[in-house]
């Protein structure tokens, strides 16, 4: 695990004139999963969207392997094999869980307009090739038993596989999960961790995540940064980090969560 394949360099955003992030640098190595944490708006989030291309940062630059994404449209940069899940669960509640997967594996479809209304054989060979995709993660992620519910009617832990099942499908080099384990019990926490070992196993991903439930950091992360008022106050081994000082400090001093 040596390689570097998402770059952050003195990056930085300012909006109306308060600076959210400031001189954020990472190196996120091959098959990696780093583990971002913070007390409330330090800025965690900010930093997935400029990663993302939902922010363009003010100064620095964001390099997965040898190119530059800042500046690129989302679209794009998931193109270039950075997907990501949200804080809130983002599906289509009410299409298949099937169908879900299959939206995300909708960059690899080849198939225009005239073969889609046709149904050409070009359109039936892809879909047949897309729907073994996508029932193959289903099976990885055992959510194939359920490919034919609404994806709402699936339990809250359930939704949140399938979401990183969904986000599997755009064949990711790093995959961004934003507070995966956000109200689940202790139960589905146990569960997603599993899940996320799963994924590193099967992928060999290399994984960023925001995460406040620190029994699921601690228990799969392998260096751990930490940001409070948009700078990096802590990076390391996770047991040193959160024994640090500055990181107690900064958790005890917002008043509103626990480490």
């Amino acid at each position: 695990m040596t390689n570097t394949i998402l770059k952050a360099k003195d990056v930085s955003i300012t909006f109306g004139g308060l600076k959210a992030v400031s001189e954020f640098n990472m190196d996120l190595k091959q098959g990696e999963l780093l583990g971002l944490i913070g007390p409330n708006g330090a800025g965690k989030t900010t930093v997935f969207n400029m990663i993302t291309g939902v922010y363009t940062p003010t100064t620095g630059e964001i390099i997965l392997e040898d190119q530059k994404i800042n500046g690129q449209q989302t679209e794009k940069i998931v193109e270039m094999g950075v997907a990501r899940t949200f804080q809130n669960i983002r599906l289509f509640g009410y299409l298949s869980v099937l169908d879900n997967v299959k939206i995300g594996a909708n960059l690899d479809m080849k198939y225009g307009i005239l073969p889609g209304m046709f149904r050409t054989k070009s359109y039936w060979k892809e879909e047949r090739e897309v729907t073994k995709r996508a029932m193959d993660l289903l099976k990885i992620f055992g959510l194939d038993g359920f490919k034919h519910y609404s994806a709402h009617s699936l339990p809250y832990g359930k939704q949140r596989k399938l979401e990183i099942a969904r986000a599997m499908a755009t064949n990711p080099k790093v995959l961004l999960l934003d507070e995966p384990a956000a109200g689940m019990n202790p139960t589905e926490t146990e569960e997603l961790m599993a899940t996320i070992d799963l994924i590193r196993k099967n992928f060999n991903m290399t994984i960023l995540l925001i995460e406040h439930d620190m029994k699921l950091v601690l228990g799969i992360c392998e260096r751990l940064m930490v940001l409070n008022y948009g700078q990096i106050i802590s990076e390391g081994d996770p047991q040193e980090v959160i024994n640090d000082p500055a990181v107690i400090s900064a958790y005890l001093g917002t008043g509103s969560e626990e480490v």
